[in-house]
């Protein structure tokens, strides 16, 4: 395994539907027989909740202790020290404690290099790993951009959204030219869809003709429904709450997309 694929899952707008679009891929991923590491880059740990732990204030070792011994320069952690299992895939969990991390960041050396230097330890390891980023571009965002191989993109289908992704497009470009000349545009996935929307039309028009040409707009479309959200709230997955769903059917679909688009 010398391929690693490392894929942020980013969009500077929130209730994109991001978290729920790396629990449901990276478990489908995992079903698929891929072997996936989750991380949670969120202090709201949303990720992390998700997978039952309702309260990551609690864990006694997630992603802020690991990102203060790199800045600190300490003895790393073991992965088994952090690392928790379900569904398949291997998660290192968020907490509060990610909020204070980040101004700390901006004085440690190489900062933007933080997360790729600890990631160089599980390339090789997994087959995909997926970074669920926060709702916004600063530095832990940009940590998570310089160590991936790509980042996909959750739109939802309606104006701000989509008008968000031309900030989000440059900060990517931006990265790729200063920091990381391997980081590409793994695509943009269609969230929360409802087609017979009259909005949906024109705000998929609009996306099409501004970014088709240059980022690849995956086919499957993930639908709006309550099956997305409720899974989380019972730490599941939306395969493990309800395999027969339109939400669960369409992100295991999307994963074997991902899988073929390489």
């Amino acid at each position: 395994m010398n391929n690693t694929q490392i894929i942020s899952i980013a969009n500077q707008k929130g209730g994109v539907g991001k978290t729920t679009t790396t629990v449901n891929l990276g478990t489908a991923l995992a079903r698929q027989g891929k072997k996936v590491l989750l991380i949670d880059l969120d202090p709201q740990a949303n990720l992390t909740m998700c997978f039952g732990e309702q309260q990551p204030d609690t864990l006694p070792i997630t992603i802020a202790n690991i990102f203060a011994g790199l800045i600190n320069k300490q003895p790393a952690l073991e992965p088994e020290e952090y690392l928790l299992q379900v569904e398949g895939c291997d998660i290192i969990p968020s907490s509060i404690l990610l909020a204070n991390i980040e101004p700390s960041i901006i004085n440690a050396t190489a900062r933007e290099t933080l997360l790729r230097r600890f990631l160089k330890q599980f390339v090789g390891v997994y087959d995909y790993i997926l970074i669920d980023c926060m709702p916004s571009l600063g530095m832990l965002t940009i940590n998570a951009f310089t160590a991936s191989s790509s980042v996909l993109i959750p739109v939802q289908a309606e104006f701000l959204s989509a008008k968000g992704l031309e900030l989000l497009t440059q900060t990517i470009m931006n990265v790729k030219e200063d920091l990381n000349p391997s980081l590409d545009f793994k695509g943009i996935l269609y969230t929360m869809y409802s087609k017979n929307l009259i909005q949906t039309k024109t705000i998929l028009g609009f996306v099409n003709e501004s970014y088709g040409k240059h980022v690849k707009i995956f086919d499957q479309k993930i639908p709006k429904s309550v099956k997305a959200s409720e899974p989380c709230l019972v730490g599941q997955s939306a395969h493990v709450y309800d395999s027969k769903s339109s939400v669960s059917i369409a992100y295991e679909q999307f994963a074997k997309e991902v899988i073929a688009h390489g």
